[in-house]
């Protein structure tokens, strides 16, 4: 086994070209290998037998859980029935076309029909010519900027990038390209003026937001795309009205909103959708990682009745429309969905999330809140983050340089948790899987505390 293991580890750093990766420190071996075998609950396993409760569910992903037995069968018996059939020119599959109708059943008021993708990052491309060929058959073809946020992620494609506002994903890469704006994060921890209340900060926000449709003419601006609480960005729930302030500015000037609910959506924040636990009134919602809870690749668009009549009268005016992936709706995933969504309900996985996460918060917030070098500690649902700062009183963040941060996060590792350490700032953050108990939260919020403590014992 163990000579297993070492072939397995120098093909990976000789062949493997992984994503968000020091590529040079991991081909030198400067970096671990960590080939993971197997997963049950909320536990992984790695190849040389080492167990850690992921308390990130993958990449916010793994709703369910690892290890579901009824989703693994659904695959299998839908890759023996049909593997694949395309789903161009009205062609479907019982699988999609059930997916399809189970989704908008749990979609907020309003929404239409569903488009798949595979990933996060291609329904939000399907979502930017969406808006485009949207106004485009309104006959405004100048309104097409689209305005996101900083701090915000919404993908890694060459537009889903641009739309993202975290520099890790722009470096080098000439993005973001134009016709994408960003705007003001609803981060009230850093916001500029400490005197602002929750209230003040909102409002502010959504000021800046109209000063730039203003400043770029609303004519010209066509959508707003936004997460309901930031993921990537820091894991930053919004402050008190900014959902209502926002929306309140959209409306005035015409402007669609995008939901990016990838995180979000089937249960993470306590209720199916974050855009109804917010108040949120999206045009298109964007859909993916809780979809399947990523047993299989699988994204989509859900498509308000107001951007669907239009879209119906593009057809009618040009034809069926120049847009499609070759996997779209895939039987196998769709398959994967549909036993996962009706796991999520058998298990009462939206209501966990919303008792457990409390408790979770709570727990984290008693254990390291009052830490001279913790700042902040915040969340909502079942996703929590630690901003850590040098000096919590005058709000001064360390040098980033010294990554903090990730040695947290690997303090952490090293007791058997999986935390992520977040790009741009020293901010641990949790997003366990849906199923995680009282118990399991109990071991995170006791080894998180240890994590730290041995980290700014050695500094």
């Amino acid at each position: 086994m163990l000579d297993q293991r070492n072939e397995l580890t120098a093909w990976d750093r000789d062949h493997f070209f992984h994503p968000s990766t020091h590529m040079g420190m991991h081909a030198r071996g400067e970096t671990p290998t960590r080939v993971i075998g197997g997963g049950e609950g909320v536990y992984i396993t790695d190849t040389s037998g080492k167990t850690s409760l992921d308390a990130f569910a993958g990449l916010y992903c793994v709703n369910v859980g690892y290890g579901r037995q009824k989703i693994a069968d659904a695959i299998a018996e839908q890759a023996k029935n049909l593997a694949y059939y395309h789903s161009y020119v009205g062609h479907g599959t019982e699988a999609s076309i059930t997916l399809a109708k189970m989704i908008i059943d749990r979609a907020p008021d309003g929404m239409s029909r569903v488009y798949f993708g595979l990933s996060g990052s291609d329904a939000n491309e399907t979502n930017i010519k969406l808006i485009w060929y949207y106004n485009n058959i309104l006959g405004r073809p100048e309104k097409k900027k689209i305005i996101s946020r900083w701090r915000g992620y919404h993908g890694s494609g060459v537009m889903t990038g641009s739309l993202t506002g975290l520099t890790l994903f722009h470096n080098a890469f000439d993005l973001p390209r134009a016709p994408i704006l960003h705007t003001e994060a609803p981060y009230f921890f850093r916001r500029p003026d400490r005197s602002m209340d929750e209230e003040q900060f909102s409002q502010y926000c959504a000021d800046k937001l109209e000063e730039m449709i203003l400043a770029e003419g609303p004519e010209t601006v066509a959508a707003f795309i936004a997460e309901p609480i930031l993921g990537t960005g820091g894991i930053v729930p919004p402050p008190a009205g900014y959902w209502q302030k926002i929306q309140a500015v959209l409306d005035k000037y015409d402007i669609l909103l995008v939901a990016d609910e990838v995180i979000t959506g089937f249960g993470r924040l306590g209720t199916m959708f974050g855009s109804d636990h917010y108040g949120m009134k999206p045009d298109l919602i964007t859909i993916a990682k809780g979809l399947t809870s990523a047993y299989a690749p699988l994204s989509g668009t859900i498509v308000s009745d107001k951007v669907w009549q239009v879209l119906m009268k593009g057809s009618d005016d040009l034809g069926p429309i120049g847009h499609g992936w070759t996997y779209s709706a895939h039987p196998i995933c769709a398959a994967a969905g549909v036993a996962n969504l009706e796991l999520i309900d058998e298990l009462g996985l939206v209501e966990n999330a919303g008792s457990t996460g409390a408790y979770f918060r709570s727990e984290l917030a008693k254990a390291v809140g009052g830490h001279r070098h913790v700042g902040e500690v915040r969340g909502d649902g079942l996703m929590a983050a630690i901003e850590l700062v040098e000096d919590r009183d005058d709000r001064a963040f360390f040098d980033p340089s010294r990554k903090i941060g990730p040695q947290v996060s690997a303090a952490l590792l090293e007791r058997g948790v999986i935390g992520r350490a977040m790009p741009q700032g020293d901010i641990l953050g949790f997003a366990p899987p849906l199923c995680l108990t009282r118990e399991q939260a109990d071991v995170v919020v006791k080894t998180t505390a240890a994590a730290i403590d041995s980290v700014f014992a050695a500094l």
